[in-house]
């Protein structure tokens, strides 16, 4: 594919379709287990798998997690909401129709603000999250020739949030899935585990011409499960269709999938239309009704949300917005930068936490990534991440030794203090001491010192540095700076 057309005169139109499963521990209308990785087919019943004369009743767990999520993006939460049947046949798809929402959904007209790369802040508009149950599953891997089906996953309820199509690059939609991703997960309704499919979406991509008010014809993506894959497919799936309208052709509405290993999309099938499901209410649920109270109750177990927390890092201890936005990326890592701040001994709390914030976003965050771990595998407890904070606090070690004691801690393991006195790193604050050196070096250096006192002021690095180098970092850097400051003027 020639993917070097104009495409500056073109316009990509992005919406997305996020499907996250809900922790609960139940499936949407039955008793089964939602729990991941049993056997094939042991945790679907017969409601599951659609029997006759079975009837479906409605997790409440799954209903305050929708609305959990609808408050916390601002949107209207309805007080009374209709599941739907949505015909169709699939394999994975015993009933022959999903329960979903259609014409009146749970949640409707919210907005998730994300950050661009030149730093602006764009809104992106929620059209609904209604709940649905999932269906089964279909494996090709391990069966030469034939599928085979999974009934585990059908029935786990799901939200699926519908975004307007206000995304116009693959960054932007990247960055929308991670917002949404984190909200979940801090919310506490979705493990966000993607290799797992608890959390995906479909991608609706067109493209225009720039300054055209008019969508072009989109096509969906299916069931994109990682953040590269959906950056990757966009891409080229923009890049396929511009090609083929600057050659004569034209865009058919189709579902497409993306081929990792290729890195292109392909057919599936023509796109449906919402008429194609002979969408009507199931007869056999009622309409969910809400109350204000239920809505109230549910308001009140909200956490900080990932901005709220980012802004008020910034406000109260003045962290630039890129390190608030580093550690409210997920609420764990949230939680450990807290709880590391409030066990520090020593300083004043908004020192603390600008010290602190800049050893997990740099050095933390180094480590973790480095070796492929989430933070909550670190090697590092906040116990101990504390513990160093404090050492350097007390004037024990200096920033620089500080992060020799790290490393030993990540990969050794045991406390600041213990790697201090074991390894020798505590650092010389004895004022004679720190004189005699400073001396030394003077007196070995008299062409620098002379340079020195005509003017030529960047020398008192190469004093810095050659103080340093003898004390083999232990000098505290503050002193050695007033001491040689005195001493080089004479």
């Amino acid at each position: 594919m020639n993917m070097q057309s104009d495409a500056m005169s073109w316009e990509t139109v992005i919406g997305l379709e996020i499907h996250a499963q809900l922790a609960t521990r139940t499936k949407i209308f039955s008793g089964s287990s939602t729990a991941f990785g049993a056997a094939p087919n042991t945790q679907a019943n017969l409601v599951d798998l659609g029997y006759p004369g079975v009837l479906p009743v409605l997790n409440q767990n799954a209903v305050k997690m929708a609305v959990k999520f609808g408050l916390a993006v601002g949107a209207k939460v309805a007080q009374r909401s209709v599941f739907a049947r949505k015909n169709y046949f699939y394999p994975d798809l015993p009933k022959g129709y999903q329960i979903s929402q259609y014409e009146l959904p749970i949640v409707e007209h919210g907005k998730m603000d994300i950050v661009l790369e030149d730093g602006s802040t764009k809104t992106i508009r929620i059209t609904r999250a209604h709940l649905e149950e999932d269906a089964g599953k279909s494996l090709h891997e391990d069966f030469q020739g034939y599928t085979g089906i999974d009934l585990n996953r059908a029935g786990t309820p799901l939200i699926e949030i519908v975004s307007e199509p206000d995304m116009r690059s693959a960054k932007e939609a990247v960055a929308y899935m991670k917002k949404i991703h984190t909200l979940v997960r801090y919310l506490e309704i979705c493990d966000g585990n993607m290799q797992e499919g608890s959390f995906r979406c479909d991608a609706n991509v067109s493209v225009r011409k720039a300054g055209a008010e008019k969508f072009g014809t989109r096509c969906e993506i299916k069931n994109l499960n990682s953040f590269r894959f959906i950056e990757k497919a966009i891409n080229y799936e923009v890049a396929r269709q511009i090609e083929l309208i600057e050659g004569g052709g034209t865009v058919q509405q189709q579902t497409r999938l993306f081929d990792p290993d290729k890195g292109e999309t392909r057919a599936l099938r023509s796109k449906e239309e919402a008429n194609d499901y002979r969408y009507f209410p199931d007869p056999d649920l009622l309409p969910v009704v809400l109350d204000d109270a239920f809505i109230s109750d549910i308001r009140a177990t909200l956490p900080e949300l990932p901005d709220e927390k980012a802004h008020r890092l910034v406000r109260e201890f003045d962290l630039s917005p890129y390190d608030a936005g580093v550690l409210t990326a997920s609420r764990e890592l949230a939680e450990y930068y807290d709880k590391t701040v409030s066990i520090v001994v020593g300083g004043d709390r908004k020192s603390n936490a600008k010290a602190v914030a800049n050893t997990v976003t740099n050095i933390l965050t180094f480590s973790l990534n480095k070796e492929n771990l989430d933070i909550t595998e670190s090697k590092v407890t906040p116990e101990q991440l504390a513990g160093l904070q404090s050492r350097i606090n007390d004037s024990t070690i200096s920033g620089k030794l500080a992060k020799e004691v790290f490393e030993v801690m990540w990969a050794e393991g045991g406390s600041a203090d213990a790697i201090i006195e074991s390894k020798g790193l505590k650092q010389i604050t004895d004022t004679g001491a720190i004189e005699k050196v400073i001396d030394d070096i003077i007196a070995a250096n008299p062409k620098q010192l002379a340079d020195y006192r005509s003017g030529k002021d960047k020398l008192f690095a190469f004093f810095v540095g050659q103080v340093m180098k003898q004390t083999a970092g232990k000098a505290n850097p503050a002193q050695v700076n007033e001491l040689l400051k005195s001493k080089l003027a004479g």
